[in-house]
């Protein structure tokens, strides 16, 4: 590599210069655009409780907070998760068992799930991250049906019945979780807790060289980074954020069931990332608000249902090839 009078730089002169690139490209302030859209998104879910059932809207947020975690993962740093489920269900079924045989208060509970998610991720991670494509993804779905399984003989967990009656509780002893709108709020304010921190990782240097790594490797390696190192770090974030996620829904449903740990809820958080936009900021967010809206009003289709949302996807996927938002973006000429 050369600089710009065409002389030849040195190997530890190019990392530096790529590491003060990544930072740079990071300090600057946020699009005007993305504050706009960031601002609409709020309005929205601060409104819509009052006029929409705010039970259906929780589940969506928390499934939002579970694709944009996933997004993370596959959109910045290319690694394909066919075994995402795990991490919401068994951060689901902690935060449960926490909160209904441990007495653990709300927001302990939700702590105790997220970080049972992450160690899982870690533990995943540095079993899995050494090997790419399929083999990566074969290796994360082995481990999810493992943990599904487990799920499925525990005595804890209840069998096919899951963990019921969830006690809610009360948030630091002022925030009583059995109203609707009060635990609603709570939510929102987790999901944007989430939102943000997710948006901080890809806008860090951090996410610049996950960026890097994806889109060229040896070249990442050549600038003395290792890709390894940071992979198992977006894995584990990503794992920790979807924990999150699902310790939300167990107290917002007051349940744990094995839905969240089968591997066809690894489907839907793709389907959800790829039908918003794959490696969009806001593209999760919309691809969950349209996949549990279709859940909601075809379910009176019964088995019906997958065919009829399969039939959508591929529609909108041939329609929207880079996703809502990515097509969105692209009219636009902005990042969204």
């Amino acid at each position: 590599m050369t600089d710009v009078r065409g002389d030849a730089l040195p190997a530890g002169s190019v990392a530096s210069r790529a590491a003060a690139l990544a930072v740079e490209t990071t300090s600057e302030r946020i699009p005007r655009h993305q504050v706009i859209a960031f601002l609409v998104m709020v309005a929205f879910f601060v409104v819509a409780p009052f006029v929409v059932y705010p039970v259906f809207l929780m589940k969506a947020l928390c499934f939002a907070l579970f694709a944009c975690a996933f997004n993370l993962l596959i959109g910045y740093a290319g690694l394909l998760s066919f075994g995402h489920a795990v991490f919401l269900g068994s951060a689901g079924y902690a935060t449960a068992h926490a909160a209904k045989a441990w007495g653990f208060t709300p927001e302990l509970a939700i702590l105790f799930g997220t970080a049972v998610a992450g160690a899982l991720g870690l533990v995943t991670g540095a079993l899995a991250i050494r090997s790419r494509g399929i083999y990566f993804a074969n290796i994360t779905l082995a481990f999810a049906q493992m943990i599904y399984f487990f799920c499925v003989q525990a005595k804890f967990t209840g069998g096919e019945d899951g963990i019921q009656a969830v006690p809610r509780g009360t948030v630091l002893g002022v925030l009583d979780l059995r109203q609707t709108h009060t635990i609603y709020f709570v939510v929102l304010a987790i999901f944007l807790l989430g939102f943000v921190v997710t948006y901080r990782a890809i806008h860090s240097p951090f996410g610049q060289v996950l960026k890097a790594v994806r889109e060229n490797e040896p070249r990442a390696v050549s600038l003395g980074y290792k890709p390894e190192q940071y992979k198992l770090l977006a894995f584990v974030l990503s794992a920790t954020l979807s924990g999150l996620a699902g310790a939300t829904k167990a107290l917002v449903f007051q349940l744990a069931s094995l839905t969240d740990v089968h591997w066809t809820m690894s489907g839907e958080v793709v389907l959800m990332t790829l039908l918003g936009g794959l490696g969009t900021v806001f593209g999760p967010v919309v691809g969950a608000l349209v996949m549990i809206t279709l859940e909601h009003y075809l379910a009176q289709l019964g088995a019906w249902v997958t065919i009829v949302q399969g039939m959508i996807f591929i529609v909108c996927v041939l329609t929207f090839r880079r996703g809502i938002v990515g097509e969105l973006a692209r009219i636009l000429r902005k990042p969204l």
